[in-house]
C-alpha cells in the first residue's frame, strides 16, 4: 500500500478507483483496525461498498495502526489523550484529504472511526456521514468490554490475532486500550458536537453490540436528517456480522447523494 507523509508520519492508504465523479467514500477504521482489517467473510468490504455505490474509495490506517508509522513510548510520553478522536477528525483527516485533493467526502466510519466521522462532519463540509456503532459518549458496557479485551490481549489470544495486521501490535493495542480505560476518558461526550452536523447521517448499530447500547445512535441529534438502523443478530461490527444488510442500507442511503 502507498504511504502518504502526513505531519511527521507516514500514513498507509489504499485507494479504490471506480472511475467515478461522485463524492468518494473515506473509510475510517475501528479502535484496533487498519486498512487490511476491513474484511467480511473473505471479501474486502470497502470494495463491495464502492462497487455497489459506484464511488471511489479511500481506506487508511491511522498512525500506530496497520503499516502507518508507529508511535514511540505510546504508554508513556506519547500516550493518547482523551481528545485523540477530535485531533484525528479536525487535524489529521483534513490534511490527508487535502493531500488527496478530496473535498466534501462521504465518510464511513466504524466504532472509533464512526466517532471521528461525526466529529469531522461537525466542523467540515461532507456529502454524507455513515456511522456504524459510533461512540458519542462513554457507557459502562463499553468499559467492561474494553477491560475484557485487555485480558484477552495479555493472555496472547487477541495479540496473536492482531499481529498479522499491525507492524507494531503493542502500539496498536495499548494506544487504544490505555486511553479508553483512563479516568479522564469517562467524560468523553460528543453529543453537543453532533448538533453542528448539517450533512445527512446514517447511524447503524447492532442490537447485540457488546460495546454500546442503542442510546449511542438514538442520541445523535443534528441540524440535518438522521436515518437510524438497528440490525438484529449483530454485534459491534455490522459489516462483518450482517454484511449484506449493512451494504443494502449504505447503498440505499447514498443513492440520491452526489
Amino acid at each position: 500500500m502507498p504511504l502518504y507523509p502526513i505531519g511527521n508520519s507516514q500514513i498507509e492508504v489504499n485507494l479504490i478507483d471506480s472511475k467515478s465523479s461522485l463524492a468518494p467514500i473515506v473509510f475510517l477504521h475501528e479502535g484496533l483496525g487498519s486498512v487490511a482489517m476491513w474484511r467480511s467473510r473473505g471479501d474486502y468490504w470497502p470494495e463491495l461498498v464502492c462497487q455497489s455505490t459506484c464511488r471511489n474509495g479511500v481506506v487508511y490506517s491511522r498512525r500506530g495502526y496497520g503499516q502507518s508509522s508507529p508511535i514511540s513510548d505510546v504508554r508513556g510520553a506519547n500516550r493518547l489523550q482523551p481528545d485523540y478522536m477530535h485531533n484525528e477528525a479536525w487535524k489529521v483527516l483534513p490534511e490527508l484529504l487535502s493531500a488527496l485533493k478530496i473535498k466534501q467526502p462521504v465518510l464511513l466510519g466504524h466504532s472509533d472511526g464512526a466517532t471521528i466521522a461525526l466529529l469531522f462532519a461537525s466542523c467540515f463540509s461532507a456529502t454524507a456521514c455513515i456511522a456504524m456503532a459510533p461512540h458519542v459518549m462513554v457507557e459502562d458496557i463499553s468499559i467492561r468490554s474494553i477491560e475484557a479485551a485487555k485480558l484477552a490481549f495479555e493472555s496472547g489470544e487477541l495479540k496473536d490475532r492482531l499481529s498479522k495486521y499491525h507492524q507494531d501490535v503493542e502500539c496498536a493495542f495499548w494506544q487504544w486500550n490505555d486511553v479508553w480505560l483512563s479516568p479522564a476518558f469517562r467524560s468523553f461526550d460528543i453529543r453537543q458536537n453532533c448538533h453542528q452536523i448539517t450533512s445527512p447521517v446514517l447511524a447503524m448499530q447492532g442490537k447485540q453490540d457488546a460495546y454500546g447500547t442503542l442510546q449511542q445512535i438514538e442520541d445523535i441529534q443534528t441540524s440535518g436528517l438522521v436515518e437510524r438502523q438497528v440490525i438484529d443478530n449483530c454485534g459491534h461490527s455490522p459489516h462483518r456480522d450482517q454484511p449484506e444488510e449493512t451494504l443494502a442500507y449504505v447503498t440505499a442511503f447514498l443513492a440520491d447523494k452526489a
